[in-house]
């Protein structure tokens, strides 16, 4: 119910600033104490770090940004090789800043325990979709355990609608597929299958095969009904 709630905010989202109440829904819904969505890397944007969204405490945001703490933040580091969900305990601020700045984000009620997503976006994109809690140790347990695959879908969610908003995709989602491609994934979305649509626009059932193996790899999915609920969701068919 909670995820299904926070997708139908996030697919009414048209503005960067809206994903700042997605983040503020995620938060009451689950019961963190923060989420932050940061996109690491653009294809089109030469800047490093080019989106930040956050519901941390403004005064922290504010030293964050001033002091580029981007530059020391162990989270970050995350971006460079992970794939998996990671839980803060597992960090190791190894230099005297990293350890100074973990002490400085608790003091300013970030939160005790942290869970950050990485995402590796179609277009090789990357972001990070972190949450935080002030719960002791074992309520922090139980809390991650009970969510954990629901944010990791909404992770790669939140990352789709921050480029596509954000204006960091070059061409617009809908030209991440040639228009065979989104033919095709129109007509599997539609009930058909490659036979069917073979034989509706007259060329050869390989070759539907082929287009649809190509949106797949395009959009980052694993399997067919994965690709169609990604081109849904980016608006790059109807469903």
């Amino acid at each position: 119910m909670r995820l299904s709630s926070v997708l139908n905010t996030l697919e009414n989202a048209r503005q960067a600033d809206d994903l700042q109440f997605v983040l503020s829904e995620i938060r009451r819904g689950y019961g963190f104490a923060h989420a932050t969505l940061l996109v690491v890397r653009a294809g089109i944007s030469p800047l490093p770090y080019p989106f930040f969204c956050t519901t941390y405490p403004p005064a922290w945001t504010d030293i964050y940004l001033r002091r580029n703490y981007f530059e020391i933040d162990p989270v970050i580091e995350i971006s460079r090789t992970g794939f998996l969900p990671v839980d803060w305990h597992a960090l190791r601020a190894q230099s005297l800043k990293g350890k100074a700045f973990l002490r400085d984000a608790r003091g300013f009620g970030v939160g005790r325990h942290g869970l950050t997503m990485p995402v590796r976006g179609a277009n090789g994109e990357r972001s990070l979709f972190s949450v935080t809690s002030a719960a002791n140790r074992s309520d922090w347990r139980r809390l991650r355990d009970a969510s954990i695959w629901e944010l990791q879908v909404l992770s790669h969610y939140l990352h789709d609608k921050a480029v596509l908003v954000s204006g960091l995709r070059a061409s617009g989602a809908r030209d991440m597929l040639s228009r065979r491609e989104r033919e095709c994934l129109q007509l599997i979305a539609r009930g058909e299958i490659p036979k069917q649509i073979a034989a509706r626009l007259q060329i050869s059932e390989g070759t539907i095969r082929l287009y649809l193996r190509l949106a797949r790899r395009k959009l980052g999915a694993r399997t067919l009904y994965q690709a169609v609920a990604r081109a849904s969701f980016l608006e790059i068919i109807d469903v």
